[in-house]
């Protein structure tokens, strides 16, 4: 074959490909159309007025304190639960408590739920509230007050009743004097169930 043949051979071929890919490129119609979708989440917050429950001196055998506190949902989700986790230390100033200690002769009265109108719901030691579990705690304590009500709803407040009591136990209990107990509460809120949108 001439150089002349295998030249024009060679362009035909080259025209014939390039006619194919530009032919292909354009060969059917199409359209799009995009969305633009947002997920917006909600939130939980529980929260807790006053934030100081209770601050007293002098305390002694067989003296109650009773303090009302308020447990209000400033979120945009309903609360469904609220857990307490509890601790506490005690400051013995005479290094004499010799393993005693002071949480179990403090009795936690929670007594009253102002705006559900409930009795008397739970009664325990800080001891025994420091070492159980916060779900327990919810179970025993908020759970029975909402169980009609469905929870906690979003702008809703509670008012709550609690005692303290440091238990006479008709025994000599020297070692605590002057000791200082400091007690933390945390309050976790759980969402209620999720549901289906349509």
């Amino acid at each position: 074959m001439s150089f002349f043949k295998k030249v024009s051979m060679g362009m035909v071929t080259a025209s014939l490909g390039l006619s194919l890919m530009g032919g292909g490129t354009y060969a059917y119609f199409s359209d799009t159309e995009t969305t633009n979708n947002t997920f917006g989440l909600g939130t939980l917050d529980v929260s807790v007025d006053p934030q100081v429950i209770v601050d007293i001196d002098n305390l002694k055998p067989g003296d109650r304190v009773l303090r009302e506190f308020k447990l209000g949902n400033e979120g945009t989700l309903d609360i469904k639960s609220i857990s307490l986790l509890t601790k506490y230390n005690v400051s013995d100033s005479k290094g004499d408590n010799a393993g005693q200690d002071l949480g179990k002769h403090i009795r936690v009265n929670f007594l009253w739920n102002w705006d559900k109108e409930s009795e008397p719901v739970f009664e325990t030691t800080l001891s025994e509230l420091q070492s159980m579990d916060p779900d327990v705690v919810a179970k025993d304590v908020f759970d029975p007050l909402w169980e009609k009500h469905g929870g906690l709803d979003v702008g809703d407040e509670d008012t709550l009743w609690v005692q303290f009591e440091f238990v006479d136990n008709g025994e000599e209990q020297n070692v605590f004097q002057g000791d200082d107990l400091n007690l933390e509460w945390k309050f976790k809120a759980t969402q209620t169930e999720g549901k289906d949108y349509e």
